[in-house]
């Protein structure tokens, strides 16, 4: 739309008089208010800058310092020259006020300036460095419940003394503490008490020998490069991460990365496609505002004052991974002032901004339903074109070099790859609804996750899909950021679009329609027939994946954490045993298993491994499988044992002392220096046959649950890590509800997340809950718990 108007806004003729210059007022008008809203988002980012360069400080507190060392400086040489001269202060006002005009002149008040300053500069210092140790503090972790000590009492009143004034989003990033790196014969014995329960004796001593040689020999030497990197670079592990785990990863990310985030449960606010739209990116479009302006309260510790990074946050909006041959490229541009939108084929840029303003919810619906509208078919090539990011990204790289570099394709491109993010207006109905919700529930899950394989951009950050019959979800590519990150913003959406922005009593959005809004453009391509037939190729290799995906969304609602903490247990480490126990009875054995924990109490962090098959699990299921008469006690301590070793395995994790990121490491280390480990190379290649993940829930108190008990977030799930393993996302929701997301694939005669038959593991749905009642038995009132 600026670009419109920029085109229209100055037309001239050639006369024979001369030049005949014609001016668009409106137009004009409509830059010098674009214009002064970048500059007041610069003015913004400056201050923001400024105050939280200063923080815990505030920048009015130069002028204090600066009033303090010059009245101090004055009245001490005012006092040693009353003294000198003899007389009394009773008779000194006039002499004061003639003294101090003369001493607040000249040289004498720069020096004190520039003293003031300095001194304000070591004291802002002084703070942050007071912040970054009290931060560093990490002992009130493993204390339990009730029983805190007199050093944690102590930290915390510190800690709310420095923590006192209002944070901005980043005021906290240079007092977060450096990860550190762990000390590698600790590592090394972690590693092998975690995979004690999965090997056989000979297996176990053979691994114990690996492990030793590997100390003795090659792993000092790395870990000396370790160290040396951790000393120079903000994070040891996350650039290393992001590129070999995520961004070198030639696969298709379909599946294999990308994640999916669910709309409510029971409700669905409006019907109408069009204002399901429109609220939802005026939400997404104040939450980038909040982010941009820092105006969103720091993410914390649940419970606590301690602030998490929050790194994440700045390339949400606005960014794409673009392809490379040998390894993608995150792009992430500071603005954006239109979204990309498809529909039947189709690609639009849609402009949600006009004069230097936000569109009204109103104005965004009438623009969505333009699209909605529109008779035009797709261009020879256009429909699946998406297919692109969801095969493999070799191809996709070529094809984009090639044909996409210059010309009307490289515009195109661009449309879609700097919109602020991609918006799907999907022409099918999805949710729980009909004679087979649970059915229904699975393919919305698949729906989200991979689509039709074309209809959605893969490597924009996040894509937003609206059905036909309002539903939502959301698509996150995952090399910029966790789900925790995404799962605040999705939270935030759901709720501004249901109880900030709402609708009218016709499912409208609320507000006035500016009717002489242009047109969403229409994007233009030339697409050759090269181009065509590696989408065809890449739309195979991205089907075959997505056919072989099983998915299963589970409501739990026969209990939830409410009646878990009443027993003084954890509800993670219950839902994790759980889990063990279930496979367990499925397999008939125990596996590797990923439980994604956050390292976020440090800078730049992102995820740490909880390997939940621990020896105390495996020892609590096999008691509970002896099939022998047990004695409940003896039940009850080994669960209270496995519970607690599962607790501490997960602070752990959050405080730096993992085992598998400092292993990735010392691996990427060993690469460089062209050296080979056995014992690396076997570790990082064992397979997570269960890989699992909690997403947060109400991060924000944007509306309480008790009161509105239909608004239920679904939460969202992932694909399988491994090809006979399984992909378990769960989202404990108030008191009484767990969702649960399971994948496995199709492919695997082993893994079953059949919705209409099985659970999980392929146990059926009323043996799985039996596990849970089985659980609640043993521990009705234990004074062990």
């Amino acid at each position: 739309m600026a670009e419109a108007h920029q085109a229209v806004a100055f037309q001239f003729t050639i006369t024979p008089e001369g030049i005949d210059l014609q001016l668009s007022y409106q137009a004009l008008n409509q830059i010098y208010l674009s214009g002064v809203r970048s500059w007041k988002k610069r003015v913004s980012r400056l201050r923001n800058r400024v105050i939280k360069g200063v923080y815990p400080a505030s920048p009015s507190s130069w002028l204090f310092v600066v009033i303090a060392i010059l009245a101090t400086i004055a009245l001490a040489s005012l006092f040693f020259q009353c003294k000198m001269s003899h007389f009394s202060w009773s008779q000194t006002k006039k002499q004061i006020c003639t003294y101090l005009k003369k001493y607040i002149s000249g040289q004498t008040m720069l020096s004190v300036l520039v003293f003031s300053t300095l001194l304000w500069l070591s004291l802002i210092l002084a703070l942050r460095f007071c912040l970054k140790l009290l931060l560093s503090y990490h002992q009130w972790m493993f204390e339990q419940h009730g029983r805190v000590s007199n050093t944690t009492k102590v930290w915390v009143t510190l800690l709310r003394l420095l923590s006192s004034r209002k944070p901005l989003l980043y005021s906290y990033q240079t007092s977060l503490p450096i990860l550190p790196v762990p000390a590698i014969k600790e590592t090394l014995s972690r590693y092998l008490e975690s995979v004690r329960p999965l090997l056989t004796d000979p297996g176990y001593k053979r691994m114990t020998e690996l492990a030793n040689q590997f100390e003795s020999n090659l792993g000092n030497r790395l870990q000396r490069y370790l160290k040396l990197k951790a000393l120079w670079a903000t994070n040891y592990v996350s650039d290393w991460w992001e590129e070999y785990i995520y961004l070198r990863s030639r696969g298709p990310i379909m599946v294999n990365s990308n994640y999916y985030g669910m709309d409510f449960l029971y409700v669905t606010p409006t019907a109408l496609q069009a204002a399901r739209a429109g609220n939802t990116i005026t939400a997404l479009l104040l939450y980038r505002r909040k982010v941009n302006r820092e105006e969103l309260k720091p993410s914390r510790v649940p419970g606590t004052v301690i602030p998490l990074c929050a790194a994440q946050c700045e390339r949400m909006f606005n960014t794409t991974r673009t392809p490379g041959v040998e390894t993608d490229v995150l792009q992430h541009w500071q603005d954006s002032e239109f979204v990309a939108v498809y529909h039947k084929g189709r690609f639009f840029r849609l402009w949600v901004y006009t004069a230097g303003r936000l569109l009204s919810p109103r104005e965004i619906e009438h623009q969505i339903q333009r699209i909605l509208d529109d008779p035009s078919p797709p261009q020879p090539g256009e429909e699946k074109l998406g297919a692109l990011t969801a095969g493999d990204r070799v191809p996709w790289s070529q094809m984009r070099k090639q044909y996409f570099s210059s010309g009307i394709n490289k515009r195109s491109l661009d449309s879609i790859e700097r919109a602020a993010f991609f918006v799907t207006l999907d022409d099918e109905e999805q949710g729980m609804r009909g004679e087979d919700p649970a059915g229904n529930l699975d393919r919305y899950a698949k729906s989200i996750l991979h689509g039709k394989c074309y209809d959605r951009w893969f490597d924009k950050s996040f894509s937003i899909v609206i059905y036909k019959n309002g539903k939502s979800g959301l698509n996150a590519e995952h090399s910029w950021a966790d789900a925790p990150t995404v799962a605040h913003l999705w939270e935030f959406t759901l709720a501004t679009d249901a109880f900030q922005l709402g609708y009218s009593e016709d499912g409208h959005c609320k507000g006035e329609v500016d009717r002489s809004l242009p047109l969403p453009q229409r994007l233009v391509w030339d697409i050759p027939s090269e181009v065509q037939a590696q989408v065809c190729s890449s739309l195979a290799v991205a089907q075959a994946l997505a056919d072989d995906v099983d998915c299963h969304v589970f409501p739990f609602r026969d209990f939830g954490k409410g009646r878990i903490k009443k027993l003084k247990i954890s509800p993670d480490a219950f839902i994790q045993i759980s889990l063990q126990l279930a496979y367990y009875r499925d397999r008939g054995g125990f596996c590797l298993t990923y439980e994604a924990s956050m390292t976020r109490l440090f800078r730049e962090g992102r995820t740490e491994t909880v390997r939940s098959c621990s020896n105390e699990s495996c020892a609590f299921v096999k008691a509970l499988e002896d099939g022998e008469v047990l004695i409940h006690s003896l039940i009850l301590h080994l669960f209270r044992l496995a519970s607690e070793r599962h607790q501490n395995l997960y602070r752990m994790a959050m405080t730096g002392a993992g085992i598998d990121r400092h292993l990735f490491c010392l691996y990427v280390v060993s690469k460089y220096l062209g050296v080979d480990s056995p014992f690396l190379k076997e570790v990082l290649s064992e397979p997570w046959r269960l890989s699992t993940s909690q997403t947060p829930v109400q991060q924000m108190e944007l509306f309480d649950l008790k009161n509105y008990p239909d608004f239920i977030s679904l939460g969202g799930g992932f694909g399988p890590v491994a090809d006979d393993g399984y992909g378990v996302s769960y989202i404990i929701v108030g008191e009484d509800m767990i969702n649960f997301h399971v994948s496995s694939k199709y492919s695997c005669s082993q893994t079953v997340s059949k919705a209409s038959v099985t659970f999980m593991f392929g146990c059926d749905i009323g043996h799985f809950v039996h596990i849970w009642h089985t659980f609640l038995h043993l521990f009705p009132t234990s004074p062990l718990l």
